[in-house]
Order: structure tokens, then C-alpha cells, then sequence
């Protein structure tokens, strides 16, 4: 296959049914064809049921790795935390930003879009075979990083007293999580060696199955309340770091440290290569701080992925 014809494979067949699904969620919502409240239901209906019941099949239908890829984990979380690392050292000594803003913004550059966008992508590229290590990510994801950048925020304004509470956040987070408690269950229920029923099996299977394509409108209904107004300089900084460090990075440790199998190699920077994650806006809501440079940067990155990622699959041999 030639180079333009391995260019518009990828466009035409994983690319362009990713983003054609958000693109109508974004027209649905900026055009009021949907109303916010429609768009709120179909998002707690992803959370809450689509994805965890996908998730729960999945991980109760399969086994895991044996041992657990910990090289894989590292290399994706360890590109992830580097991203941040620099994207901190940036807001504060180029753009002058106080440490708890720092924190926040940072985090942009090494908080992908796993689940709305991640899942997907991997699906269309390799199947249910390509699940199993993005559930791995997924698994550790949110609850981590959060823990972290709470620390960071909460260290910063002098509120210590409160990190001492933190544990027991980070445990009520994971017990009333949906999507993590699927995966914990899905894991628990195959540990037990439980086979799934088949009424049981085709139940979660149909449920499961809206979990990709309202996700991906969920994410357009979410992005077209974003503007490119915020702090743009320091948002383009946070996509470079987001769309090119972090994938760079995962690709360096994951094929030349940990010499991992070409599958977990691709999917680890696939993966890395998603535009910011959405909750990265949401945490700077519940602080306060960074909320203009954040959202500009989630729909920054998340229009430029559209080539991104394309180049990435491309680069990846993936077909």
C-alpha cells in the first residue's frame, strides 16, 4: 500500500467515524437541535450504565495479563507525568502563573481523553483484542492523577489540614465511580472463576454497545461550549505537550526501555496521543483556578487530534 493510500485508509476508516460522531454532537448542541438537558441525560447514561456494562463485560469475558504489564503502565503514566512535569515548570516561569494554577493547567499535557475517545479509537483499530490495555489505563487513570493534583492545589493554598482527608476521598471516589467499579467488578467476577449467563452475556453486550458512539457525541455536545478565547499562547503550549510530548514520550520508554510487545506499544501511544481530558476542566472548576487556559486547551487539542492522531496511526502502521 502506498503512502496516500494508507493515508486515506486511516482517515476513512478510524478517523473520520471517530470524529464525524462528535462533530454531530457538537452541531446538535451549538444549533439547540438538542437541549442541554437531553445532552446531560445521554451523558449520565454513558457514565453510569454504557460504559460500566461494556467495561464489566469485557473484563469478566477475559483474562488478564499475567503478570499485570507494569512496563506498559509506567510508560504510559511515566510519559504522562513528565508532560506534566514541564508543562508546570512552563506556566510558572514563562507565563508567571501561582503554583495551584500551575497544578491544574499543567495537567493538561498529560490528562488524555481515555474513555470517550481512547476506547474508540483502539476499538475501530484493533478490535476487542485492544480493550484489555486501555482498561488497564482507565483503571488507574482518573483516581491517581486527581490524588496528586489535589495534594499539589491543596498544598498550595495553605490548606494542609485538609490533605489529611484526602485518602479518604480517593477510596469514596473509586466506590461511587461507575466506571471503575465496573472494571473491579468485571475483574472480581472472572477471579471467581464465573462464567457470564448468556441472557446475562447479550444484556450487558446491547447495553455495552452504546457505550462508543454516545460517549464520542457526549464529548461534541461537551466541546461546543468551549471557545478558543483563554489564554491561547499557554493553551498551545499545553496541546503540544498533550498532543506530541506525551505520545513521544510513551513511545520512547515503552519501545527502548521496556521493549514492550508491538500491540501494547501502539496502543500505549495511541492512547497518549488523545486531546486533553475533559475532567481536567472540571477540576479546575472545583478550585477555581485555570478554567480559561484549560477549556481552550481541550478544544484546541481536541480539533488539532483530528491530524494528530492520523499521523500517529500512520506512524504506527496502522492500517
Amino acid at each position: 500500500m502506498n503512502g496516500d493510500a494508507g493515508v486515506m485508509s486511516v482517515l476513512i476508516d478510524i478517523i473520520l467515524p471517530v470524529f464525524a460522531i462528535v462533530g454531530i454532537g457538537f452541531a446538535a448542541t451549538r444549533f439547540a437541535w438538542i437541549s442541554a438537558a437531553g445532552t446531560e441525560g445521554l451523558g449520565t447514561f454513558v457514565f453510569n450504565f454504557a460504559v460500566p456494562a461494556m467495561l464489566f463485560r469485557a473484563m469478566a469475558t477475559r483474562d488478564m495479563p499475567d503478570p499485570i504489564e507494569w512496563e506498559f503502565l509506567i510508560a504510559y503514566y511515566g510519559a504522562g507525568y513528565l508532560a506534566w512535569g514541564i508543562g508546570i515548570w512552563i506556566s510558572k516561569r514563562w507565563f508567571g502563573r501561582d503554583w495551584a494554577t500551575a497544578s491544574v493547567v499543567g495537567m493538561s499535557g498529560g490528562f488524555g481523553n481515555t474513555v470517550m475517545l481512547g476506547l474508540p479509537l483502539v476499538h475501530l483499530a484493533y478490535g476487542e483484542a485492544g480493550l484489555l490495555p486501555v482498561f488497564l489505563i482507565i483503571s488507574f487513570h482518573s483516581w491517581q492523577l486527581f490524588f496528586v493534583v489535589t495534594v499539589m492545589v491543596e498544598a498550595a493554598k495553605g490548606r494542609r489540614g485538609r490533605i489529611a482527608a484526602l485518602l479518604y476521598d480517593v477510596i469514596r471516589g473509586l466506590v461511587t465511580n461507575p466506571i471503575i467499579m465496573g472494571l473491579l467488578a468485571g475483574v472480581a467476577w472472572k477471579t471467581a472463576g464465573f462464567a457470564l449467563p448468556g441472557p446475562a452475556d447479550r444484556f450487558l453486550g446491547l447495553l455495552g454497545a452504546a457505550a462508543i458512539p454516545c460517549s464520542l457525541f457526549v464529548l461534541g455536545a461537551s466541546l461546543a461550549r468551549y471557545e478558543l478565547k483563554g489564554a491561547l499562547p499557554q493553551a498551545g503550549v499545553a496541546t503540544f505537550l498533550k498532543l506530541v510530548l506525551h505520545p513521544l514520550a510513551a513511545y520512547v520508554i515503552g519501545a527502548h526501555v521496556f521493549d514492550l510487545a508491538p500491540m501494547w506499544l501502539s496502543i500505549v501511544v495511541i492512547v497518549a496521543a488523545t486531546p486533553v481530558g475533559i475532567n481536567v476542566y472540571l477540576f479546575g472548576l472545583r478550585y477555581d483556578t485555570g478554567t480559561a487556559t484549560v477549556a481552550t486547551s481541550i478544544l484546541l487539542s481536541t480539533l488539532l487530534s483530528v491530524v494528530s492522531l492520523a499521523g500517529v496511526l500512520l506512524l504506527l502502521g496502522v492500517r
